[in-house]
Protein backbone atom coordinates (compact mmCIF):
# COMPACT_ATOMS: atom_id res chain seq x y z
CA UNK A 1 0.00 0.00 0.00
CA UNK A 2 0.85 3.51 -0.89
CA UNK A 3 0.94 5.61 2.10
CA UNK A 4 3.01 8.63 1.05
CA UNK A 5 3.56 11.94 3.29
CA UNK A 6 1.00 14.75 2.20
CA UNK A 7 2.11 17.95 1.15
CA UNK A 8 1.37 21.70 -0.34
CA UNK A 9 3.98 23.08 -2.80
CA UNK A 10 3.23 26.52 -3.67
CA UNK A 11 4.23 29.49 -5.64
CA UNK A 12 3.84 32.69 -5.12
CA UNK A 13 3.32 35.55 -7.87
CA UNK A 14 4.52 38.83 -7.24
CA UNK A 15 1.42 41.74 -8.01
CA UNK A 16 2.84 42.72 -11.49
CA UNK A 17 2.94 38.36 -12.21
CA UNK A 18 6.76 39.15 -13.54
CA UNK A 19 8.51 37.01 -10.45
CA UNK A 20 7.84 34.50 -7.48
CA UNK A 21 9.01 34.46 -3.97
CA UNK A 22 11.34 31.56 -3.62
CA UNK A 23 13.06 30.17 -0.32
CA UNK A 24 16.50 29.53 -1.05
CA UNK A 25 17.49 26.84 1.21
CA UNK A 26 20.53 28.08 2.37
CA UNK A 27 20.44 27.94 6.33
CA UNK A 28 21.33 24.61 7.68
CA UNK A 29 23.90 22.25 5.70
CA UNK A 30 22.64 19.32 6.97
CA UNK A 31 19.12 20.11 5.14
CA UNK A 32 18.07 17.43 2.01
CA UNK A 33 17.22 20.92 0.34
CA UNK A 34 20.32 22.35 1.18
CA UNK A 35 21.34 25.17 -1.39
CA UNK A 36 18.48 24.58 -3.54
CA UNK A 37 15.88 27.09 -4.38
CA UNK A 38 12.21 26.24 -3.72
CA UNK A 39 8.31 27.21 -3.57
CA UNK A 40 7.29 27.67 -0.22
CA UNK A 41 5.08 24.81 1.37
CA UNK A 42 5.26 21.69 3.45
CA UNK A 43 3.27 18.59 5.39
CA UNK A 44 -0.81 18.77 5.94
CA UNK A 45 -1.31 18.34 9.53
CA UNK A 46 -3.61 16.31 11.11
CA UNK A 47 -7.38 17.25 10.11
CA UNK A 48 -6.24 20.28 7.56
CA UNK A 49 -7.24 20.51 4.04
CA UNK A 50 -5.67 21.53 1.17
CA UNK A 51 -5.80 25.45 0.93
CA UNK A 52 -5.80 25.43 4.61
CA UNK A 53 -2.37 23.66 4.99
CA UNK A 54 -1.30 25.93 2.03
CA UNK A 55 -2.47 29.34 3.73
CA UNK A 56 -0.69 28.07 6.84
CA UNK A 57 2.40 27.30 5.11
CA UNK A 58 2.57 30.49 3.09
CA UNK A 59 1.86 32.67 6.18
CA UNK A 60 4.63 30.70 8.60
CA UNK A 61 7.55 30.49 6.07
CA UNK A 62 6.56 33.95 4.30
CA UNK A 63 4.41 36.06 6.99
CA UNK A 64 2.29 36.70 3.64
CA UNK A 65 -1.35 35.89 3.69
CA UNK A 66 -2.54 33.92 0.46
CA UNK A 67 -5.90 35.25 -0.52
CA UNK A 68 -6.43 33.74 -4.00
CA UNK A 69 -4.99 30.19 -4.73
CA UNK A 70 -4.80 28.30 -7.95
CA UNK A 71 -4.46 24.69 -7.51
CA UNK A 72 -2.65 23.69 -10.63
CA UNK A 73 -1.88 20.21 -9.94
CA UNK A 74 -0.33 16.65 -8.31
CA UNK A 75 2.63 15.14 -8.07
CA UNK A 76 3.02 11.93 -6.47
CA UNK A 77 6.55 11.26 -5.39
CA UNK A 78 7.63 7.54 -4.46
CA UNK A 79 10.78 7.17 -2.72
CA UNK A 80 11.67 10.84 -2.72
CA UNK A 81 12.38 11.38 1.00
CA UNK A 82 15.32 11.53 2.94
CA UNK A 83 14.52 7.85 4.11
CA UNK A 84 12.96 6.44 0.96
CA UNK A 85 9.73 7.59 1.70
CA UNK A 86 6.70 8.76 -1.13
CA UNK A 87 5.27 12.18 -1.15
CA UNK A 88 2.55 13.58 -2.61
CA UNK A 89 1.94 16.96 -3.32
CA UNK A 90 -0.66 19.69 -4.03
CA UNK A 91 0.74 22.05 -6.26
CA UNK A 92 -0.60 25.93 -5.89
CA UNK A 93 -0.13 29.04 -7.75
CA UNK A 94 -0.76 32.27 -5.29
CA UNK A 95 -2.40 34.41 -7.89
CA UNK A 96 -2.79 37.13 -4.61
CA UNK A 97 -1.82 38.34 -1.30
CA UNK A 98 -1.31 40.84 1.42
CA UNK A 99 1.41 41.45 4.21
CA UNK A 100 4.93 42.14 3.70
CA UNK A 101 6.86 39.14 3.48
CA UNK A 102 9.90 39.01 6.07
CA UNK A 103 13.32 37.91 5.07
CA UNK A 104 13.32 34.15 5.43
CA UNK A 105 12.74 31.52 8.42
CA UNK A 106 15.13 28.65 10.05
CA UNK A 107 15.35 26.87 6.29
CA UNK A 108 16.29 29.59 4.67
CA UNK A 109 16.07 33.25 2.51
CA UNK A 110 13.36 34.23 0.83
CA UNK A 111 13.96 36.10 -2.57
CA UNK A 112 11.88 37.02 -5.31
CA UNK A 113 13.03 35.44 -8.47
CA UNK A 114 12.40 36.84 -11.98
CA UNK A 115 9.89 34.09 -13.81
CA UNK A 116 12.31 34.17 -16.63
CA UNK A 117 15.03 33.50 -14.43
CA UNK A 118 13.78 30.52 -12.39
CA UNK A 119 15.02 27.95 -14.74
CA UNK A 120 18.53 29.14 -13.95
CA UNK A 121 18.52 28.93 -10.42
CA UNK A 122 19.92 25.94 -8.39
CA UNK A 123 16.81 23.91 -8.39
CA UNK A 124 15.79 19.63 -7.80
CA UNK A 125 16.71 18.93 -11.62
CA UNK A 126 13.35 17.25 -11.25
CA UNK A 127 11.06 20.79 -11.04
CA UNK A 128 12.18 21.84 -14.94
CA UNK A 129 9.62 18.92 -15.64
CA UNK A 130 6.69 20.36 -13.93
CA UNK A 131 7.31 24.27 -13.52
CA UNK A 132 6.54 24.98 -16.83
CA UNK A 133 2.96 23.94 -16.28
CA UNK A 134 2.68 26.05 -12.79
CA UNK A 135 2.67 29.40 -14.33
CA UNK A 136 1.51 28.30 -17.95
CA UNK A 137 -2.19 29.51 -19.36
CA UNK A 138 -3.31 26.15 -19.78
CA UNK A 139 -6.43 26.09 -17.56
CA UNK A 140 -6.55 22.47 -17.11
CA UNK A 141 -4.24 20.66 -13.85
CA UNK A 142 -1.51 18.40 -14.00
CA UNK A 143 -0.89 15.46 -12.38
CA UNK A 144 2.32 13.82 -12.46
CA UNK A 145 4.17 10.74 -11.10
CA UNK A 146 7.82 11.07 -10.46
CA UNK A 147 9.25 8.27 -8.85
CA UNK A 148 12.52 8.65 -6.63
CA UNK A 149 15.52 6.34 -5.67
CA UNK A 150 18.75 7.17 -3.57
CA UNK A 151 18.01 11.14 -4.28
CA UNK A 152 17.66 10.71 -8.12
CA UNK A 153 14.73 10.94 -10.41
CA UNK A 154 13.88 7.70 -12.26
CA UNK A 155 11.03 8.81 -14.45
CA UNK A 156 8.24 11.84 -14.87
CA UNK A 157 4.74 11.38 -16.42
CA UNK A 158 1.77 13.47 -16.40
CA UNK A 159 -1.67 14.25 -17.65
CA UNK A 160 -3.64 17.41 -17.99
CA UNK A 161 -7.18 17.06 -16.97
Amino acid sequence: MYTPVLATLGYVLSTDGKRVLMIHRNKRPNDYHYGKYNGLGGRLEPNEDIVSGMRREIQEESGLIADTLVLRGTISWPGFGKHGEGWFGFVFRIESWHGEPHQGNEEGTLEWVPLDSLATLPLWPSDHHFLPMVFDADPRPFHGSMPWKDGKMLSWSYQRG
